[in-house]
């Protein structure tokens, strides 16, 4: 369902924006605005973070986040809720975003029940294999959840091909290894490795990690379908505030 609703948006637009947030950082009130902005300003789909004491894909802006967002008091519970909250609020899809110890200590089809009770439309869990993923496969299944999974740069063909069996919804692009927030060069050099993004997969493609502005995601037009822009957002609102969120998100697709 969520690669349909996307394959249809994309034909309105040459490339669709996916945003990302630490969900209650620096509160749940600033979280709030922040997403009804995004919203506002255009963006086809949304990562909401549950915040964890050791988010291994991240670098230090995000990491920030997840450690303000915990020090201010967030539960899985909580995030849960604000997630059911948006959901219900607007129209676009949300997904989770979280590191399997969460669903694991919650329970893995407990948590698949919650989302999909939520009106969540899937989840991304970067540092769970699809080798081990077999249970969470089929709890997300069982609730018609999209499960996302990741290629990067230095996946083989074989491995990508085995990743694609699995996933749904999307396929995540790495641009580069590494963390999230460093720099990415975004030049021909990403050619060969979108092509063979695509040859694995007819799933839409978001490539993140770096993109951070108007020339990175025009870069990318004809090459995925969303860009993803993550610590970027977060950098503005720390810089500027919320209200710089909406032109800042205009401005990357004007």
């Amino acid at each position: 369902m969520l690669a349909e609703t996307l394959r249809a948006r994309r034909q309105e637009r040459e490339i669709l924006l996916m945003t990302h947030i630490v969900m209650g950082y620096p509160s749940f009130d600033a979280s709030l605005r922040v997403v009804e902005a995004m919203v506002e300003a255009g963006v086809e789909i949304m990562e909401l973070q549950i915040p964890f004491s050791e988010p291994i894909a991240d670098g230090p802006v995000i990491l920030h986040a997840n450690q303000g967002s915990l020090q201010a008091g967030s539960t899985v519970e909580r995030c849960l809720t604000f997630g059911e909250e948006v959901a219900r609020r607007f129209d676009i899809p949300f997904l989770l975003m979280s590191y399997y110890n969460i669903l694991f200590k919650y329970g893995v089809e407990a948590f698949a029940q919650r989302m999909a009770e939520a009106g969540l439309a899937g989840a991304i869990v970067p540092d769970l294999p699809p080798e081990e993923a077999g249970d969470y496969l089929a709890a997300m299944a069982a609730h018609d959840l999209a499960t996302v999974f990741i290629f990067s740069p230095n996946t083989s063909d074989e491995r990508m091909a085995r990743i694609a069996a699995v996933a749904q919804g999307l396929v995540y692009c790495v641009a580069r290894k590494g963390v999230t927030g460093a720099d990415t060069a975004f030049s021909d050099e990403l050619d060969a490795y979108l092509a063979r993004c695509r040859t694995a997969t007819d799933l839409p493609l978001a490539l993140g990690f770096g993109v951070k502005d108007r020339a990175d995601v025009d870069f990318l037009r004809g090459r995925v379908d969303l860009a993803v822009i993550g610590t970027q957002t977060i950098r503005v609102m720390e810089e500027q505030g919320v209200d710089a969120i909406k032109p800042f998100i205009e401005g990357l697709r004007s």
